[in-house]
């Protein structure tokens, strides 16, 4: 596993030992960050699932402003620091360990990039964009990515995120969301 371009370019990653992280493919990677592209940009960004830090420390190869690495797990949260340290990204790097509920209440600024991507199957999808939505941490111009199995349920709508986009790499499924003004506002433009 390795940054696949930017500053950290080319940095191989640390990864994990048995099958309690999966950590994201290069090819499904390559894929969000094509639909990222123009959103990355000092961004603050949040890695709500890091596991290894792949998707965040991508981000923040690719300009990102800020990244907030969240985990539960004593061992990923080792390797998140471990894969900041490999990319001297302590400055632009935060890590708060607890869970995904936890971790957003401690989150005070607007995030204009969430990466989603919960263990499948677990029904955490719902959960988690109805707390981001009751926060009200989006930036309305900000992006949520949520990685999923094929057969995993996300909803369409929840408060003000919209599913406006869904992709599928193999087993795997990307929905992007955003937030109804921004929609709205968008397709006001396009008319």
């Amino acid at each position: 596993m390795r940054i696949i371009t930017g500053e950290y370019r080319g940095r191989k990653l640390e990864t994990p030992f048995g099958n309690d992280v999966r950590p994201t493919t290069d090819k499904v990677k390559e894929a969000v960050f094509n639909l990222l592209m123009h959103d990355t940009w000092d961004a603050v960004v949040v890695d709500l699932f890091a596991g290894t830090g792949n998707l965040g420390l991508e981000a923040l190869s690719r300009g990102a402003r800020r990244c907030y690495f969240c985990d539960h797990s004593r061992e990923s949260l080792k390797l998140v620091k471990t894969n900041i340290n490999r990319c001297g990204a302590e400055e632009k790097s935060i890590v708060l360990a607890g869970d995904y509920s936890k971790c957003l209440d401690r989150i005070k600024e607007k995030v204009q990039i969430f990466l989603l991507d919960p263990p499948y199957q677990e029904g955490l999808y719902a959960d988690c964009l109805q707390k981001i939505d009751a926060l009200d941490l989006l930036d309305k111009s900000g992006i949520i990515v949520a990685e999923h199995g094929v057969r995993d349920e996300v909803p369409a709508q929840i408060g003000a995120l919209l599913k406006v986009k869904e992709r599928k790499y193999g087993r795997i499924k990307v929905s992007i969301y955003r937030h109804v003004s921004f929609v709205e506002a968008t397709e006001e433009e396009e008319q």
